[in-house]
């Protein structure tokens, strides 16, 4: 099975850490990007005056941050879908990372 190429065209800030996107192929989705902001990368995005500095990347037409935290557009577009495979894999990272602090102790 192929990998669908999606293209970020805009997005619109509707309430904290929440977006409205919209695709090349004219359909969008409204992202409450709080469940995945967890770990390493994606973590210090729910500083909000960070997770503000959200621009489009003008080479992969995906959401980037500063601080280098992106997301593959394919997996927005189909928010639905993907976002419970991500908020799973999330917790299981913050749960490994949990779990090396503690044993570390």
């Amino acid at each position: 099975m192929g990998h669908e190429i999606h293209r970020i065209v805009s997005f619109e800030k509707l309430a904290p850490f929440t977006l409205r996107v919209q695709f090349d192929d004219g359909t969008s989705q409204i992202i409450d990007f709080r469940p995945v902001l967890k770990g390493e990368l994606y973590g210090p995005l729910q500083d909000a005056i960070l997770f503000d500095q959200v621009r489009i990347d003008p080479e992969v037409h995906t959401l980037v941050w500063p601080n280098g935290a992106d997301f593959d557009p394919a997996i927005l577009h189909n928010w639905p879908e993907s976002s419970p495979a991500l908020i799973a894999l999330v917790k299981k990272w913050v749960s490994e990372k949990h779990g090396l602090t503690t044993s570390a102790t």
